[in-house]
């Protein structure tokens, strides 16, 4: 559920009192204000439409319409709908319509569970959507599922690898806690069966930071979880569960809240999920990692995947080369490669402190790559390739992550 801000409105629920004080609180003038949150979320598609095989005599289709123009909403009165009744044609639905919305395994055992915790008033959350079923596009936005900062220690972007580390963790726990712990996928925690590191790619996780502007300055909103190419988190094995076990959802704040705790942390981080482009924060979309773009540039520099032999640029450039074949990219040409310690994106650290910096000023890697160089690339691929493009041996963990020049 997407953050929401605090709405300040008078209460019509006053309890009965024997003071005037009371009383006087009912006047429009004099009534109090309290706090209160209407979270709202804008559907790509606002048409929802209900199919019924009988077709309708005319007057009757009337009689239907004077009904559905007195609905003002559904549901909730802040869920606002206009309806209406259309008779048409029979060709336009059959059987193979996809449909958009049904009951899905497992949703019996989540309304049984919200009756034992509240039998007088459950707290019935929808269900996920089922969308149809397509042949997925070569050239397909993945969806990302990301995470805001909400409250809490939030981590510079030069520790932001070693925190994406914390996350792959809890959402292990996740399975374990869900009684999972055998089923854990290798797409969600990067190691086979017998606990060697896959060879298959899988998920990333990355820092949503604020940069590609003027006044940017680095700052880490949020992160993302980013699934490998051409598939969805919605469909890795026991990820909705193992998500909800670590992210419960507060009546309170009214949104799924998952904690973090742990080093390079000093305290916790809540992080909740938001609407994606429809964030407040334009830090927290992913179309400026995902837009089609000829030339990228890395936020987080790339972790070379062996140790330099000779440490000149072209051995570097080379490297740079092979790694956007190993994330499935196509090889571009070294003479479009720039490799640096600066990066071409405004408010994205050095890849190295400047003379002078401080210790902590160096960005944290995770202990297998700590003898890994890191710099800034520019790849200039000379067409136009689609996000994400993630460089390096520290992709899973957010290094490597580019950003669209332009965007």
């Amino acid at each position: 559920m997407r953050t929401t801000p605090d709405v300040y409105v008078p209460p019509n629920d006053a309890k009965r009192s024997r003071t005037t004080e009371k009383y006087l609180r009912v006047l429009p003038d004099r009534r109090l204000r309290q706090p209160r949150r209407f979270p709202v979320a804008r559907p790509d598609d606002p048409v929802v439409e209900f199919v019924w095989p009988a077709r309708p005599e005319h007057a009757a289709l009337d009689t239907l319409n004077a009904i559905a123009s007195c609905v003002g909403y559904i549901g909730h009165s802040a869920s606002l709908a206009r309806c209406r009744f259309l008779a048409a044609d029979a060709e336009r639905f059959d059987q193979t319509t996809p449909v958009q919305r049904r009951v899905y395994r497992g949703r019996l055992r989540e309304l049984e569970e919200a009756h034992r915790e509240r039998p007088e008033r459950p707290v019935i959350r929808p269900g996920d959507p089922v969308r149809p079923e397509r042949p997925l596009q070569h050239d397909s936005r993945p969806e990302w599922l990301v995470l805001e900062a909400v409250e809490g220690d939030v981590p510079d972007i030069r520790a932001a690898a070693v925190v994406s580390r914390l996350l792959r963790q809890a959402l292990m726990s996740g399975y374990k806690e869900s009684g999972r712990s055998d089923e854990i996928p290798e797409v969600v925690s990067g190691h086979s069966s017998d606990g060697a590191p896959t060879r298959r790619s899988h998920l990333a996780i990355v820092a949503m930071p604020f940069v590609g502007s003027a006044h940017a300055d680095g700052r880490v909103f949020g992160f993302s979880l980013v699934p490998p190419r051409g598939e969805s988190l919605t469909e890795i094995h026991g990820f909705r569960t193992a998500f909800e076990a670590v992210a419960p959802y507060r009546l309170a704040e009214q949104r799924c809240v998952l904690t973090l705790k742990g080093p390079p942390l000093s305290g916790s981080l809540d992080l909740s999920p938001v609407g994606g482009e429809g964030s407040l924060r334009r830090s927290l979309s992913p179309g400026p990692y995902l837009d089609e773009s000829r030339v990228w540039a890395s936020v987080t520099p790339m972790v070379m995947e062996r140790h330099l032999k000779r440490g000149d640029d072209e051995e570097v450039r080379e490297l740079v080369a092979r790694a956007c074949e190993h994330a499935g990219l196509p090889r571009p040409e070294l003479g479009r490669l720039q490799v640096g310690k600066h990066s071409m994106v405004d408010g994205a650290p050095p890849a190295w402190p400047v003379a002078g910096q401080p210790r902590w000023a160096r960005w944290i890697k995770p202990s297998s790559l700590k003898s890994r160089q890191l710099a800034h690339v520019v790849v200039d691929f000379g067409q136009e390739v689609r996000g994400p493009v993630l460089l390096g041996a520290g992709r899973f963990t957010g290094l490597g992550l580019c950003r669209g020049v332009g965007r």
